[in-house]
């Protein structure tokens, strides 16, 4: 695959969820997906990121990812972004605060025939819980 598949793949991934349209990852991630930093409790393959991402959107339905930096070859896409969002709904067990995120993260993954097979990332989670009032 050309490195213009993969990042085509890629933001395709990032409109479904920044649209709320999750039934288009079954198209973009394959079912024996490896995420090597999953959530905690994400299942495996399409199914796993679309309850993750069901999850985020509840909570957040304003949720938005934007791509800061993204460089990709015959194989990978690696990007930073920053993830946005208004706490409306639970998260992690805490009601709705009503306050607004604003976190940093990296992500590498990989494709084969235009699907996600594999991922790497991190996200600032303690900085988007201080942020909310719910960090411990």
């Amino acid at each position: 695959m050309s490195q213009e598949v993969n990042i085509a793949a890629q933001q395709k991934f990032g409109d479904a969820v920044n649209s709320g349209k999750l039934d288009l990852l079954d198209d973009l991630v394959a079912e024996d997906a490896v995420d090597n930093d999953p959530a905690p409790g994400q299942g495996p393959g399409p199914a796993g990121y679309k309850a993750f991402f069901g999850e985020m959107i509840a909570a957040f339905p304003d949720l938005h990812i934007a791509v800061e930096r993204l460089v990709a070859n015959d194989t990978d896409v690696a990007f930073a972004y920053t993830l946005t969002g208004t706490h409306q709904g639970p998260l992690m067990g805490h009601a709705a605060s009503g306050k607004t995120m604003s976190v940093r993260g990296m992500q590498i993954s990989r494709f084969q025939n235009g699907q996600l097979v594999e991922r790497w990332g991190s996200s600032d989670q303690q900085g988007m819980l201080e942020q909310l009032g719910l960090a411990p």
